[in-house]
């Protein structure tokens, strides 16, 4: 097998051992199981850390890729940092709320309610922008 291509499956193989352990129920709740059983000590601390996990998990991985010690050093932090990454492309966007805290009438929002001049997705105009003063059409 080719060195990338064994790099890639060890990057894909430590993410997805990595967010079994440290995200998931698993099957038949085992990692709940596992992770009662561990209580509130190292072992727990270390399962609710993503990027703790993949180091470990990585280790072993990298040795797939690369068996020189220098070698497997490099390969093991960029397979752990691989998985990281992919981590994070899977999470969420970010959300920005309005603060509703403001005691002035004003609400300080980082978003304007209305814009003139943007794109509507409901409006019917071929051009996809109306103002913002005229109502959108039904469809």
């Amino acid at each position: 097998m080719n060195l990338g291509i064994r790099f890639v499956v060890a990057v894909l193989a430590t993410w997805r051992l990595t967010h079994l352990l440290a995200n998931e129920d698993g099957p038949a709740d085992i990692m709940v199981q596992l992770r009662a059983r561990l209580g509130r000590g190292l072992g727990d601390r270390l399962m609710d850390c993503f990027h703790c996990l993949s180091l470990w998990i990585a280790a072993p991985a990298a040795l797939f890729v690369s068996r020189k010690p220098l070698e497997w050093l490099f390969t093991w932090l960029g397979t752990s940092g691989a998985a990281c990454l992919l981590e994070r492309l899977g999470q969420p966007p970010v959300v920005i709320e309005r603060d509703l805290s403001s005691s002035e009438g004003e609400p300080h929002d980082v978003l304007r309610a209305e814009t003139i001049g943007v794109a509507d997705p409901y409006s019917s105009d071929h051009h996809g922008v109306r103002n913002a003063d005229t109502p959108a059409k039904s469809a």
